[in-house]
């Protein structure tokens, strides 16, 4: 029999999995005993969560009395260090399966009664924005213990930066994280990516075409919340990729209120029949915008970069140009003009590249910044796969970011020059310190590269006075 035909053995196997029970019991003790075998990983995990940088135990279904009934969390994890402890019970879902409300409020219940600081919960839902929780529970439960959640996506995420980024000291954890992040891979894990823009996407793109849709539609704001999941998760996967925190930009109103985005979301929706979002790269020189237009059914990601505050026009458009060497001719470059807002041209980069005039249509006018913009077609499935919505627009953001944003910097002034000392050091200082030479004698010589025998001539003159003989 040929050896390609066999099945290396794992640290973590998926063979075996029976069923969704199954699948969890194997996810939460392989997640749990990596956070205590690896030190750098469960670090990462458990002190956002506001656990101290110490040793970390983790125990699989741990039984508690509630009252009269026995209950048992999926696992729990305690960070000890010195004196200070932190403890958080964990329940897990795979798959598709769903957080419980009721039961996650009995856990909070049992975390209160124990002294416990927290409860975690890891599932396949991906909340609109880091810090909420998908499941909606009595807020009264939240006075004493605290209620995280982390979609299986992060934690995947989050393995994948610290061993091929941040690094493991040790060489048999680093291999022992890298067992994790094969299982969590697998189809079979249960730790889905995200895959689903909702039942409701395509009533409302009909609706949108057809001229239907209202803002009081239940759809429209089921759509404008799986669109921020899905900014949530491309901030997720490209972060993976660069091996560094990317997330969506949210203003500071709508984190303390996140209905005012799903507001604005629908409206422009109803409107426009578009969604508009951006994910914040650390080091890039702007945000990456994403827009979705359901009308024209195109994506179009677009980044707007300051303008250098010197130079001709020309030479303005020529420093842009300089750094799109692996941008595509489709590119669509927008010159704005500094106080005249909403005045601007647009061209390709194609014809720009000919010639950088085709961007200014008056050359006394400042140019302020530049819009780049690429569309690309919008899948029609409201999954994953070929022409799925999901991966039309990750496709779209890495092609943009790895052709355009990344290769950008932003313009920088030169640091001022010093200038050429004035008077000639062969010769020697004049006598009266009243006739000092100054750094004012001979400015309009200094810096032409042909004027030092003009100023050896003005020292002379100034020796000459000094001593009362003629020069």
């Amino acid at each position: 029999m040929s050896e390609e035909s066999w099945h290396e053995a794992r640290l973590i196997p998926t063979s075996g999995i029976s069923g969704a029970e199954e699948q969890e019991r194997r996810a939460t003790s392989a997640l749990l005993a990596v956070l205590t075998a690896v030190r750098e990983f469960g670090r990462a995990i458990t002190q956002p969560l506001g656990a101290p940088a110490g040793n970390v135990q983790a125990f699989i279904e741990v039984p508690f009395m509630l009252g009269e009934k026995r209950v048992f969390p999926d696992g729990l994890i305690r960070v000890a260090r010195g004196q200070k402890s932190w403890t958080a019970l964990v329940e897990v879902k795979t798959g598709n399966n769903e957080l419980d409300a009721e039961q996650l409020e009995n856990y909070l219940d049992v975390a209160r009664d124990n002294g416990f600081d927290a409860l975690l919960t890891i599932s396949n839902e991906l909340p609109p924005a880091a810090g909420q929780h998908p499941t909606k529970v009595d807020k009264r439960k939240l006075r004493k213990v605290a209620l995280h959640h982390l979609p299986w996506s992060q934690v995947l995420a989050e393995a994948v930066m610290q061993k091929e980024h941040r690094g493991v000291a040790d060489p048999d954890q680093a291999w022992i994280l890298g067992e994790l992040i094969r299982y969590l891979e697998h189809p079979r894990s249960g730790a889905l990516e995200f895959e689903d823009m909702g039942a409701s996407w395509v009533p409302v793109r009909d609706g949108i075409r057809a001229g239907t849709l209202r803002a009081s539609d239940k759809g429209a704001a089921e759509v404008a919340a799986r669109f921020d999941v899905l900014l949530r998760y491309a901030s997720l996967r490209l972060g993976r990729s660069l091996g560094t925190e990317v997330v969506p930009v949210v203003s500071r109103k709508e984190a303390a209120e996140p209905t005012l985005r799903t507001v604005a979301l629908v409206n422009s929706l109803v409107k426009d029949g578009r969604l508009a979002g951006a994910i914040r790269i650390p080091n890039a020189v702007a945000p990456l915008a994403i827009e979705l237009d359901l009308r024209s059914n195109q994506v179009t990601c677009l980044v707007e970069v300051d303008a250098p505050r010197e130079g001709r026009p020309t030479t303005r458009v020529n420093w842009l140009v300089r750094q799109l060497k692996n941008a595509p001719d489709s590119l669509r470059l927008e010159a704005l003009v500094a106080h005249a807002r909403g005045v601007s041209t647009a061209a390709l980069l194609k014809d720009v590249r000919e010639d950088a005039s085709v961007l200014i249509a008056d050359p006394k006018k400042e140019l302020r910044s530049f819009r780049l913009a690429l569309a690309s077609p919008l899948g029609t499935k409201r999954g994953r796969g070929r022409g799925g919505v999901i991966d039309s627009v990750l496709d779209a953001v890495d092609a943009f970011y790895g052709d355009v944003l990344q290769h950008l910097k932003a313009w920088t002034a030169a640091p001022p020059r010093l200038r050429e000392a004035t008077g000639s050091p062969e010769l020697k200082p004049p006598a009266l310190v009243s006739t000092a030479l100054s750094s004012q004698d001979g400015v309009e010589l200094v810096g032409d590269g042909a004027d030092s025998e003009e100023r050896t001539v003005l020292v002379a003159d100034a020796e000459a006075e000094s001593s009362g003989f003629p020069a």
